[in-house]
């Protein structure tokens, strides 16, 4: 994407709707503008008249009326930043809610993709660029233009000719300034990527906090920790070392042009063609064009930091979901809840070979159905796809006759909770984390759900109860108590399908049996699937199908597998004959 459909999709989606603020901000840069050239347009009829005609009715007048003109500059320019800001801010608001939503709706494959500290990165630090461009650029560009054009009016009604002299300093600052902006653009690029692994590292190390104390790698990480710091403070060096250097080379061109000034009116007054008090009053607005020339030499710099990051923002605004809604997608009716899958194939977008081959299962409804295998034999994966959470790449799957692929992903995600092994809980209360399934419900449903997961007694135990906050990723709490708790919010849902995914494995015996009594509470009644490495959990399901390598090897009853299949024959001793 080039920076002209950057510019034209940022003023689109991002700033046309705040067009009245920023003209109403414009309509203040001209009174800023305004005020400045009177300043310096002021001091010719001051020093003529006060100092050589000594004119004694202005001496009262000219002083008020620059008070009046500097007053008026300081007001404007107030209400004109104070604008922008508004308006920077609100667009800053915008790009993130957009991100986020962006985000939220993506396919997991995309986000399984993307690290958690790049995107925060994006969200944060890019974001910020963006919004200096549309807001502080906007405002430079309107405020320092039309200064300049007025301070170069009254430059030009003092003297012509030494006005074409010093607006030669504005296309040699321009030249610097483009030059330093291709080295900007350059450096921004390295200095967000840098930002976007610090980000990344930290996620990790917060996340793995303990781990690193386990393994006493705390001076690892501490070294580690300060090399991400060290290559980003080299960059932000860089960033402010190009953006430093416009100062020295305006204050040379402006000393440069003075001295120039200086010599070539000295000889226009001894000449008479030029005036003490227009000279001075040339000087005045010269050295007043020093600051918008300054700021407009540096735009180009705020411009490419712009760009730059809505390059990166704006492809992952317009992600676009490879799981979505089909164009005449009915909502799902389910009654039996009875789901086949028909020849379906799948794999990863990475992967070229499939994960899946012509899987052809039938889960009947309102029974218990096993899925068998090694690890990374596609157990999960087939798990994934009924809720469309991965998409098959050919084949069907239907619940009660009616295909995933017809159906609106809502009404067909309403019918399915999931219990997995990885269980995911938010830093907030105990409550809001079993309502997250359903928000509507009271806080007896809540209580009835922790009573039948087995939940009810150890929340009871804590010191808010139902109230208490659980940390991140419910980290005061056992692996078994996040776990019934995830079981009470499957619950709480009342979805007529239920998907357990190694829900008991790496748990005590007296845990798993807890769960196993809350499991059967929750899929009594319902068509579940589960997955599990222990076999004892799944000895009564109603069928078992064992997968190995993507493909369906065997299925039937638990004694009817022990009998004729060897692959199974050797997971049930491995596990129950020990």
């Amino acid at each position: 994407m080039n920076k002209i459909k950057i510019f034209k999709r940022l003023y689109k989606d991002y700033t046309k709707k705040f067009l009245n603020k920023i003209i109403l901000s414009a309509f203040f840069s001209i009174l800023v503008a305004g005020s400045t050239s009177s300043i310096a347009w002021l001091l010719d009829p001051a020093i003529e008249k006060i100092f050589i005609e000594k004119d004694q009715s202005l001496i009262l007048v000219i002083p008020l009326l620059i008070i009046l003109a500097f007053s008026l500059k300081g007001i404007s320019l107030y209400f004109a930043k104070l604008i922008m800001i508004n308006v920077g801010e609100e667009v800053k608001k915008k790009l993130q809610v957009d991100m986020l939503g962006s985000l939220i709706k993506a396919d997991t494959q995309y986000i399984d993709k993307k690290h958690s500290g790049k995107l925060i990165s994006n969200l944060t630090y890019d974001v910020g660029h963006i919004t200096n461009l549309l807001s502080v650029a906007i405002l430079n560009l309107f405020k320092d233009s039309l200064t300049l054009i007025g301070l170069i009016i009254v430059m030009f009604t003092q003297n012509w000719k030494l006005s074409l002299v010093s607006i030669i300093m504005i296309p040699l600052a321009s030249i610097a300034s483009r030059t330093l902006g291709k080295r900007m653009g350059k450096v921004v690029n390295e200095a967000a990527e840098k930002s976007a692994f610090l980000t990344t590292y930290l996620v990790e190390l917060f996340k793995n906090h303990r781990l690193i104390k386990i393994f006493q790698n705390e001076i690892f990480e501490s070294n580690r920790a300060e090399n991400h710091l060290h290559q980003l403070m080299q960059k932000s060096k860089k960033i402010a070392t190009v953006l430093i250097r416009m100062s020295p080379m305006m204050e040379v061109l402006t000393g440069i042009m003075i001295a120039i000034l200086i010599f070539y009116s000295g000889k226009l007054i001894m000449d008479g063609e030029i005036e003490v008090n227009n000279f001075f009053s040339f000087l005045a607005a010269m050295m007043l064009a020093y600051q918008p020339v300054r700021s407009l030499s540096t735009l180009n710099i705020v411009i490419n930091q712009g760009f730059a990051a809505a390059s990166r923002i704006l492809p992952i605004v317009d992600t676009k979901n490879l799981i979505k809604n089909s164009e005449n997608a009915k909502e799902i009716k389910v009654s039996d809840s009875k789901i086949t899958f028909e020849n379906i194939c799948f794999k990863y977008e990475s992967s070229e070979k499939n994960i899946l081959e012509n899987i052809n299962l039938e889960f009947e409804g309102g029974k218990m159905t096993a899925l068998v295998g090694h690890s990374g034999s596609g157990k999960s994966t087939i798990l994934n796809l009924i809720p469309r959470i991965y998409e098959a790449h050919s084949g069907n799957i239907k619940i009660d006759d009616q295909s995933i692929y017809d159906s609106t992903l809502e009404s067909l995600r309403k019918n399915i909770s999931m219990v997995s092994q990885e269980t995911t809980l938010f830093d907030d209360t105990i409550k809001n984390n079993i309502k997250y399934a359903n928000a509507d419900a009271s806080d007896e449903e809540v209580i009835e759900a922790a009573k039948l997961s087995n939940s009810h007694e150890f929340i009871e135990r804590l010191p808010n109860q139902y109230n208490t906050l659980i940390g991140e990723d419910g980290l005061r709490l056992s692996g078994g108590e996040k776990q019934r708790l995830s079981i009470a919010r499957a619950m709480i849902k009342k979805s007529s399908i239920i998907l357990l995914d190694e829900a008991t494995s790496s748990l005590d015996s007296e845990t798993e049996a807890k769960i196993q009594e809350a499991l059967s509470t929750l899929t009594k009644n319902k068509t579940t699937i589960v997955i599990a490495h222990r076999l004892s959990t799944i000895l009564n399901s109603n069928n078992i199908y064992l997968i190995d390598s993507g493909r369906v090897i065997d299925f039937g009853k638990h004694q009817d597998l022990l009998s004729k299949s060897s692959l199974y024959k050797n997971f049930y001793e491995k596990q129950i004959q020990k």
